[in-house]
């Protein structure tokens, strides 16, 4: 399954990946520098578990597309997870790479913990592992585990928490300094969860508010109530694919996947509540969106003549802002590096593996009971002696063709 382009970024400076590679630029009025590029499939380190599996039988090769990404809370540090099992960290001024380390899964996503002494990496199999950023070739060590894959993972702004959310609908509050405690579960959707510290959605078509030392939901908001039904048949719901929130201005956009759809909430922290404020529909696929501290909401779309959009809130109302010579700039450096995000063009849903199947038994049994029925009802017609022929003795069926 082709992987979807996505973004990172941390005070002016943004990145946007695409297959194997990434893009690093400043997004300052005043910088007319270069960019930093990065290829995975120029990486060293491969996985121990690469070549054979647990079975000792050859395992598939990975892409070296990137999976996951993210920079440390200073924007120091920047580190991400491809799919050929490693985790990659670089430094961020200047630009370089410390090294590249062999992860034991795939991983779904990680986190750089507030004083940046480590990095979480979740994984699918359910499983977090720290390693050291201090240093950079140390191993990993587990952390904690799930029972079901692990779809995000993020820490506490103290660092006492560390918070996971699985497959299993069910987002978990455990203690860093010992990740076997548990603090509290955060319960109540009805498909995976993805999460930040403070609300979740994915991909059950709902945003949840929690207080999450607690586990106590706040709210719930379901998305469908907030636009038509039809407006975009074909698809399960929405299942929320990226949640980013803005401090500045206390904003949260909400980014559907597979659906070309943002919707824009605002936290009302005396009410601890999120509420709805508008919807901003595009006339291409949305891959990503980031907000920028002092500028507003970066949405990467696949659209090579306007690759990247900046949308900024206009008198309570949210609107593209005119194209600058930042927004020129970074276009031009994505349009000379459009290969990168080809692999995403047309990409397949990424969360509808994560459905889950719903079984009727009862409708299968009673199809299948009533299939037997017909079956033996046949073999006994089958078996009938015929009618009676001219001596008044029954003959068998090909008999009877000739009496």
């Amino acid at each position: 399954m082709a992987s979807a382009a996505g973004l990172a970024l941390c005070g002016q400076v943004l990145v946007v990946r695409g297959g194997s590679r990434f893009l690093a630029i400043s997004t300052a009025d005043s910088d007319e520098g270069g960019i930093f590029t990065y290829d995975c499939s120029t990486a060293v380190e491969k996985s121990a578990q690469e070549d054979k599996g647990e079975d000792r039988q050859p395992t598939e090769q990975g892409t070296d597309r990137i999976l996951a990404s993210t920079f440390s809370k200073s924007g120091s540090y920047f580190a991400l997870t491809d799919d050929s099992k490693r985790l990659i960290l670089f430094r961020t001024k200047p630009w370089q790479c410390l090294s590249v380390r062999a992860v034991v899964r795939r991983c779904t996503a990680l986190t750089f913990t507030a004083s940046e002494e480590r990095v979480l990496v979740a994984d699918k199999s359910g499983d977090v592992y720290s390693f050291s950023v201090l240093e950079p070739n140390g191993l990993g060590r587990l952390e904690l585990g799930h029972l079901s894959m692990l779809l995000d993972v993020s820490v506490s702004p103290d660092d006492r928490f560390v918070l996971t959310a699985d497959r299993d609908e069910k987002i978990r509050v455990s203690w860093a300094a010992s990740p076997h405690s548990i603090e509290a579960f955060c319960l109540g959707h009805m498909e995976g969860t993805s999460h930040t510290p403070s609300h979740a959605s994915l991909p059950d078509g709902t945003l949840r508010l929690w207080e999450y030392r607690s586990g106590r939901q706040l709210q719930c908001c379901d998305l469908a109530s907030l636009q038509e039904p039809a407006e975009h048949p074909g698809h399960k719901g929405l299942a929320a694919s990226r949640i980013t929130f803005w401090g500045l201005e206390s904003c949260v956009a909400l980014l559907c996947d597979c659906v070309p759809v943002i919707f824009i909430f605002q936290l009302d922290a005396s009410r601890r509540q999120l509420v709805f404020r508008q919807q901003l529909t595009f006339p291409h696929r949305v891959w990503d969106v980031v907000f920028e501290e002092t500028q507003g909401l970066w949405v990467l779309q696949d659209c090579r003549d306007a690759p990247l959009v900046l949308w900024r809130p206009v008198d309570g109302q949210w609107q593209p802002a005119p194209e600058g010579a930042v927004s020129q700039r970074l276009c031009g450096h994505l349009r000379a590096n459009w290969a990168m995000l080809e692999g995403s063009l047309g990409a397949d849903d990424g969360f509808r593996s994560l459905y889950k199947a719903t079984l009727d038994n009862m409708t299968s049994y009673l199809k299948k009971k009533e299939e037997r029925l017909q079956q033996v009802k046949r073999r006994r017609r089958s078996l009938l002696p015929g009618p009676p022929g001219p001596t008044g003795k029954a003959c068998s069926e090909p008999a009877a063709l000739s009496c």
